[in-house]
């Protein structure tokens, strides 16, 4: 019989070209405020109509224009998206599950869209009292839409390249998702200077807006596709509904890895999302530009090592020790940053490198941990606590920076003992990682075998008993 076109490998590769195209936008708008945080905490007007990027000058610094944010107002952005996307992603785990892959990438990129048109329009209102308000509520709309959105690209993901070339196709996935992150750092502050914060913020929409366009092509090439396979609905059949019973049936191993992905992410994130600030108030020299291509850096990293480290993880096992080696490699980092002089770009590398192996090592290793039936629940659940971690950090991060925008360069101090913070963070997840790796040694060892090894034959699937986000050869999940 005739191959049909869904079954011919450029069939394939189509629809994954316009799947990592979903969250390229997302990805770019997410962090524009650390590019611009100067901006998001500047000054109402300056004096005189002069400006500058904050660097001292003369021995004095410059006005920077701006929105007029207090540093706990500013990190609050990053609180409330991380805290909505905590919230959502497990309802909308239940959603793709009862409607299907193609409700939610519509639904979910058009909520990105909405959220970033939100965020932009509250910065034509600076000096009101809506300021604030509306681009919380973007960043609201924003959050609930973009974590949604990476599982059911994942889920698209796994259908299509199930037992071919998955760990490929889940590594160029994050890799485009990391290439927006890497030049919004590359771009935006460029783009602000001859634009003005306005017009980069709804710059960042119309990305959001081609992440739509993506999704909708996505949606028509997946159902052509399915019909052609004579498969039309069959994750919809096939896919377990999240039940909250199912909480009860994940193990200790499960739990301490839900603990080392957030005190890991509890450090990144925050980190990443006050970056350029800290490398222009700390080292002399530094331009907002300057600055933001280094803060970007931590993301460089993950762009080009995401693929090849996930096929050397998958090659080798040895997961639960790379978990281990992650969370103490990034000690250094933060101690660099808080009581040296070190350059600012050794740090912000050193960092995405064991981000890199964290993220290829940690998430996969949850499908190795929890009974196939309850992989669904396990995967919305630990983003959720994920998420919930991060926005504490930034609320934390936030009024360890001070409650005042009085002065435009934050004292050293304030910046040291944030770092102090990060350090906390990464001793708790040693202590997390370490314990996993003593539990999972005396349960067989299953992390630390190659992932072909680590599970049985699978059994005679029934209906209803499969996971559809993930084969049982090769993990992946929301690597954020």
């Amino acid at each position: 019989m005739a191959e049909t076109a869904a079954e011919k490998d450029y069939y394939r590769f189509l629809v994954l070209f316009f799947n990592c195209l979903l969250t390229f936008g997302s990805y770019f708008c997410f962090d524009i405020p650390s590019v611009l945080q100067e901006q998001f905490q500047g000054n109402l007007t300056c004096p005189n109509g002069t400006h500058s990027n904050g660097t001292e000058q003369n021995g004095t610094v410059g006005c920077v224009e701006g929105l007029g944010m207090t540093p706990e107002e500013y990190n609050l952005l990053y609180a409330i998206y991380a805290w909505t996307n905590a919230l959502v992603v497990i309802m909308a785990g239940f959603l793709i599950d009862k409607l299907g892959n193609r409700f939610g990438v519509f639904v979910f990129s058009f909520l990105t869209v909405l959220g970033s048109s939100i965020f932009a329009l509250g910065s034509h209102f600076k000096g009101t009292p809506y300021l604030l308000p509306l681009m919380l509520t973007g960043r609201l709309l924003f959050g609930s839409g973009n974590g949604s959105l990476t599982i059911v690209q994942n889920r698209i993901t796994a259908f299509w390249f199930k037992g071919k070339e998955l760990a490929l196709a889940f590594g160029l996935t994050l890799s485009f998702s990391r290439l927006g992150s890497v030049l919004n750092f590359f771009f935006t502050q460029q783009f602000e200077s001859h634009f003005g914060i306005q017009w980069t913020l709804w710059g960042g929409t119309f990305l959001c807006v081609m992440g739509f366009l993506s999704a909708i092509a996505v949606s028509v090439l997946d159902r052509v596709g399915m019909k052609q396979l004579g498969m039309d609905g069959v994750i919809q059949q096939e896919s377990k509904k999240v039940r909250v019973q199912d909480v009860r049936r994940l193990p200790l191993r499960y739990w301490l890895l839900v603990l080392t992905i957030m005190f890991f992410y509890n450090g990144v994130f925050p980190f990443v999302a006050d970056a350029s600030k800290f490398i222009q108030d700390k080292y002399p020299g530094y331009s907002q530009q300057t600055a933001a291509y280094i803060a970007g850096a931590v993301y460089d990293s993950s762009l080009v090592l995401s693929a090849l480290v996930g096929i050397l993880i998958d090659y080798v096992g040895l997961r639960g020790v790379f978990a281990v080696g992650c969370a103490v490699l990034t000690l250094p980092v933060f101690a660099l940053l808080a009581f040296t002089f070190v350059p600012p770009l050794v740090s912000t590398i050193w960092l995405g490198i064991t981000y890199s192996f964290a993220a290829a090592s940690m998430w996969p290793s949850i499908p190795l941990v929890v009974p196939q039936a309850t992989l669904g629940t396990a995967m919305g659940l630990a983003t959720s606590v994920q998420m919930v971690g991060i926005g504490l950090s930034n609320v934390i991060v936030g009024r360890i920076l001070g409650t005042k925008s009085s002065e435009l360069k934050i004292p050293l101090w304030r910046w040291q003992q944030m770092m102090v913070f990060m350090l906390a963070n990464t001793v708790a997840c040693i202590v997390a990682s370490v314990s996993l790796n003593i539990v999972d040694k005396k349960q067989g060892g299953t992390l630390n075998r190659m992932t072909k090894r680590s599970l049985p034959e699978p059994p005679a699937r029934q209906p209803g008993d499969t996971a559809p986000l993930l084969s049982e050869e090769e993990g992946g999940g929301p690597i954020n």
